[in-house]
């Protein structure tokens, strides 16, 4: 389960507890924020970043390729109705020509690049 609560600090930064973890998201001073912390489209960004570089990750580890780091860069560009996500995957290490694209094809069955290829659905209710 992830909180939010309006944060103690800012004028619209919020506390997100996920587990025992909680950072602070927050827009920027040109959107009425303090920029206190990174804005919720970022956090999306950065949830198929993290997924990405995870999974590929493990998957190097459980075959034993010789992956030292693997660096995820994750853009957007929003227009006419379309987020569109560019992801551009830097692997360090001595791999061949062929575990490149096998991890290049792994990084496509992360589970939030799935779930984003797939539909979204959202249900609201109010609580308490």
């Amino acid at each position: 389960m992830i909180q939010l609560e309006k944060s103690n600090h800012g004028k619209l930064a919020f506390t997100i507890k996920v587990g025992r973890n909680a950072f602070t998201t927050d827009v920027s001073e040109a959107l009425g924020g303090d920029d206190l912390g990174a804005d919720p489209h970022d956090l999306l960004d950065a949830s198929l970043g993290a997924c990405t570089a995870l999974t590929v990750l493990m998957v190097a580890r459980r075959k034993q390729m010789p992956l030292d780091d693997i660096k995820v860069t994750i853009t957007h560009v929003e227009a006419n109705g379309l987020y569109s996500l560019h992801r551009a995957i830097e692997f360090i290490g001595a791999l061949t020509a062929e575990q490149r694209e096998y991890l290049l094809g792994i990084a496509g069955k992360c589970p939030i690049h799935k779930a984003m290829q797939g539909r979204f659905e959202v249900t609201t209710v109010l609580a308490g």
